[in-house]
């Protein structure tokens, strides 16, 4: 059986001052660094075979911070599977040391949902310029999109692919296996674990820094408890 933890990045600076973030790279804030250590103190007797993270330092930096509190002595590393000396140059020939090791993947496909013109924008002054009303379209529908960003479903005709392509062989083969992501990117990946509708996933909130849990069993997902 196969086991699947979604990990949302601890609050970052810009979640704090209620500013669009998309794919702008900023930082966790204090209180994310915090929620990233509580979250890794939640999976601190779990063994992961694999590890998958956006390319944006919150996730990054929330995955690597929960991996400090884990309990099984092994060492996360970042796979580069880009063409060229960073991938050449980066590889471990020893294979006793790669034994102790979690393979890190990184991934554009998993990053934030891009937001377009709004990004940097105040959340709150947006809706003062344009409208609540519109402003819930472009954040809380499934194909509103912002001027020049993607909509939701956009975002999960990136990540979803990449997750049944990538992610779902390590579970099938009854491995244990962590991502590292967004609100709006796990969001896509939890509407095709629970089969929800485009109306159900535009309510689902993913809180940061809150590990959640699922078993895979015979191609079936079946969300647990930590």
């Amino acid at each position: 059986m196969g086991k699947l933890i979604l990990l949302r990045h601890g609050q970052s600076e810009w979640n704090k001052r209620n500013l669009f973030t998309g794919w702008v790279d900023i930082p966790l804030s204090p209180e994310g660094i915090q929620e990233s250590l509580a979250a890794g103190r939640k999976m601190a007797h779990m063994v992961f075979d694999a590890i998958f993270v956006s390319t944006l330092v919150r996730a990054q930096t929330t995955l690597f911070l929960a991996m400090s509190e884990n309990k099984n002595g092994k060492v996360p590393y970042m796979v580069h599977e880009e063409m060229g000396k960073t991938r050449d140059w980066s590889t471990n020939f020893s294979l006793a040391s790669a034994k102790d090791c979690i393979p890190v993947y990184s991934a554009w496909q998993l990053n934030e949902r891009m937001y377009g013109d709004l990004q940097g924008l105040n959340k709150k002054e947006t809706m003062d310029q344009f409208g609540e009303a519109q402003v819930k379209i472009w954040r809380r529908s499934y194909e509103g999109a912002p001027p020049h960003g993607e909509s939701l479903s956009m975002t999960a005709s990136r990540t979803i692919p990449y997750f049944q392509k990538r992610v779902i062989p390590f579970l099938v083969e009854g491995k244990t296996v962590l991502i590292a992501a967004h609100g709006n990117s796990l969001r896509a990946i939890v509407m095709t674990l629970e089969k929800l509708s485009p109306q159900q996933v535009v309510e689902l909130e993913i809180a940061t820094g809150d590990p959640l849990i699922y078993h895979f069993d015979k191609g079936q997902f079946q969300k647990s408890l930590l």
